[in-house]
């Protein structure tokens, strides 16, 4: 065979090859999972870390879970719900919509988020009732707003919020930006932000949030993604963004 051929030989060869890779890598990619999960706003900082580690893809509908829960029972269509409570997960139960039992997957407590080094100089749950201070909560229809007005509850304190927010990364905003002096958020919103101070609840005055997951369809990377947020290594993601392990 002259040199002419052997040279033709090998670019066909290289040329075969390179497209047999293309196409191996096309299908590849089109055989990782597309999952659609309806979770907690407060859940957007690990879970924007889990779904890179457990291997699907995801796009994520993050909301206050009371509105996500109207989404679902009004037709939206999901794949997961991760709810930060217990009782919105168990209307879209209760709505027929859940392919498994919900599973508790983490706690949270409530933390007073202040602007950077404390201006106002707040240190508890009664210093939000001072006159002239401005405080944010998020409504009571959000989890974060029900448990905000158990706490106060049981601090005997009384507060006339400036607005009642959606979500409570709304609550979390208006304070990074100024806009209120004081707000009650989740201890993971604080510690994830970075762009506010956290004043600790004690015990006595806090609440601990329930957050549950389940599958609202029977596609099995939906079980896959479950379970990597009930394993160890989704785990240690949610610990390390401020929440407590189950």
């Amino acid at each position: 065979m002259s040199s002419y051929h052997v040279i033709r030989a090998a670019v066909a060869s290289l040329i075969g090859l390179a497209a047999l890779a293309s196409c191996q890598s096309s299908v590849d990619t089109t055989q990782r999972p597309m999952l659609t999960v309806f979770a907690a706003a407060s859940l957007q900082p690990p879970f924007d870390k889990i779904v890179r580690q457990a291997h699907v893809d995801a796009r994520f509908n993050y909301a206050g879970t009371q509105t996500l829960t109207a989404q679902l029972t009004q037709g939206a269509q999901a794949d997961v719900f991760a709810s930060a409570d217990s009782g919105h997960m168990k209307t879209v139960q209760d709505a027929g919509l859940l392919t498994g039992p919900a599973k508790i997957f983490a706690h949270n407590r409530l933390e007073i988020a202040v602007g950077k080094v404390n201006p106002k100089g707040i240190h508890t749950l009664a210093d939000l009732s001072r006159p002239g201070l401005v405080v944010v909560l998020a409504d009571p229809s959000v989890p974060a707003g029900k448990y905000a007005q158990q706490a106060l509850a049981k601090a005997g304190v009384a507060v006339k919020p400036a607005s009642l927010e959606l979500e409570v990364t709304a609550v979390l905003n208006k304070v990074a930006l100024g806009e209120a002096d004081a707000g009650i958020v989740y201890v993971s919103d604080v510690l994830t932000s970075g762009k506010v101070d956290g004043i600790p609840i004690p015990d006595s005055q806090n609440v601990v949030a329930d957050y549950s997951i389940a599958g609202v369809s029977h596609r099995r990377a939906a079980e896959e993604f479950i379970a990597f947020v009930l394993s160890s290594q989704g785990q240690a993601i949610l610990a390390g963004a401020g929440f407590e392990k189950v």
